[in-house]
């Protein structure tokens, strides 16, 4: 790997990662490195940049058989053994201990806490089961949120949400573990709260693998804000083809949001709302990519909200169907304000308190469970009981669209705000990079070469913070970007799937 150890954030999982396994002479090519320090598995290397240093740590190819668990490192294995490469699938940052959460797809997905500085390891837990986090091989298939106490007697939370391919005996889809100060502390990881009845987690029941056997919930993204912690998923519709059957009938899949409160150990305030967006009669259901910012003055006038307000950008592309392969290259930039989804959710949760409805959560509660009334007050930081939970929201929440396009689908974005302005990036599925100015009309006004018009532009204009700009064969550095700049992938490569993501300075 290869860590910036930089005054930057990385704002994307898929950028930190780029980032940190990019090979050296595709991101600084103009600038030679020389290694300072090797060994076996660490490399520091410096750049005539003085603020970057870059180190790089192996993780991979090890000795390993996807159906060894626990993994040969804990106990001897009776499958035959392959050397097999690393998939990293979350690099999440812990700022409070200056340490990188970098959890693969080796031995079962288990976790190594680095020091940030120079990437030395401070800890790999792997001898309990709460330790083996996923078994999928896909990067950025696990997305984790960090939930800090300033209570130093209060231990922190992770957040952990992941794809189980099909091993939920071994794998919860969705979980809270404890993030020990310690790296080597024996209760890392460890659920937040676990007896014979109740734990931090949800696990998706057997009985759903009989009507969806692909059943599986994929996370794209998932943050913090205020009492809630939130993830966005993918997931096939209950009502797809069912076992045996010729598979005529194609998977249809709705986009989520998942919320649950920080501080709920029993996981009774899960709620999931569907999420989408419409544009000239369109609809735009399969999420792509996702990202939480401020509104900005400008764009809060237009949405109704506090400047300071939390928004949510998210990436759609056309229709419902997913997987194996998708023809269409339709896609649209949309926002939500969270406090209008968090709003829907609280009307939903006092219907159901009244008795109204089911549960509405038909791959966890394969059965039609009816709401339970009772007397409460049900406020904005309502947390749940163990009754009526979890619970599902029918009604979709319609975001606003921004910008739609129809020939180069857009699949990441990041947000900020610039002097009241907002602004989004967005990497399309070529590899290209897309700036849009958000005006107060909600319309995403573009300017491509210094031309304004609709929509979102391949240009980068008018601010000096630096941004990493990352695809698939490397990343590139533009310091100041005053001037136009757009960025290909390296079309040499035998891969044509970049992968996009963006950082920008604090």
């Amino acid at each position: 790997m290869v860590s910036f150890t930089w005054r930057r954030t990385c704002l994307a999982f898929y950028c930190l990662f780029h980032v940190l396994v990019s090979p050296l002479s595709a991101s600084r090519p103009q600038q030679p490195a020389t290694p300072s320090a090797v060994d076996e598995e660490y490399s520091t290397f410096r750049v005539e940049n003085p603020e970057w240093t870059l180190n790089h740590l192996a993780t991979g190819p090890d000795e390993d058989n996807r159906k060894c668990y626990p993994p040969r490192i804990v106990q001897p294995c009776g499958e035959p053994l392959a050397l097999t490469n690393n998939v990293n699938k979350m690099l999440l940052v812990d700022y409070r201990e200056n340490r990188l959460l970098a959890c693969g797809s080796l031995f079962q997905g288990i976790c190594k806490l680095l020091r940030l500085d120079d990437l030395f390891k401070l800890g790999e837990p792997s001898h309990r089961k709460e330790h083996y986090l996923s078994g999928v091989n896909e990067s950025g298939s696990v997305i984790g949120v960090i939930v800090s106490y300033s209570d130093a007697a209060t231990t922190d939370k992770l957040f952990v949400a992941t794809a189980v391919d099909g091993k939920p005996e071994y794998f919860p889809t969705i979980s809270s573990r404890k993030l020990a100060r310690n790296s080597e502390e024996e209760g890392m990881f460890a659920y937040v709260f676990h007896d014979e009845f109740v734990a931090s987690m949800i696990k998706i029941p057997s009985d759903t693998f009989t009507v969806v056997p692909d059943f599986d919930i994929y996370y794209v993204y998932g943050f913090g804000s205020g009492s809630f912690v939130y993830f966005l998923t993918l997931q096939p519709e209950m009502g797809g083809p069912a076992a045996g059957s010729s598979g005529a009938r194609e998977q249809v899949y709705t986009s989520k949001l998942v919320r649950l409160c920080k501080d709920d150990t029993a996981f009774n305030s899960y709620v999931e709302v569907p999420l989408g967006c419409v544009k000239g009669g369109v609809e735009y259901r399969l999420l792509q990519a996702a990202y939480l910012s401020k509104a900005g003055a400008i764009l809060a006038r237009s949405l109704g909200v506090a400047p300071d307000a939390d928004v949510l950008y998210a990436v759609f592309s056309k229709g419902q169907k997913r997987r194996p392969r998708e023809s269409s290259q339709e896609s649209a930039l949309c926002v939500f304000p969270l406090r209008e989804i968090n709003e829907r959710i609280k009307d939903r949760l006092q219907s159901c308190y009244k008795g109204e409805g089911t549960l509405d959560l038909a791959w966890l509660k394969v059965k039609d469970i009816p709401c339970s009334s009772a007397l409460l007050t049900i406020d904005d930081n309502f947390c749940g009981l163990d009754m009526n939970a979890p619970l599902g929201v029918s009604e979709m929440v319609r975001g606003v669209p921004l910008f739609s396009e129809e020939a180069d689908k857009m699949t990441s974005v990041i947000a900020y705000v610039y002097k009241n302005h907002s602004l989004a990036f967005v990497g399309t599925k070529s590899g290209r990079l897309k700036k849009c100015v958000l005006s107060g009309s909600v319309r995403a006004a573009v300017r491509p070469g210094g031309q304004s018009q609709a929509g979102c532009g391949p240009t980068l204009l008018g601010h000096s913070r630096p941004l990493i700009w990352s695809a698939e064969r490397g990343a590139w550095e533009t310091p100041s970007l005053r001037s136009s700049v757009f960025f290909t992938p390296n079309r040499g490569s035998s891969s044509h799937k970049p992968l996009s993501g963006f950082c920008v300075a604090q």
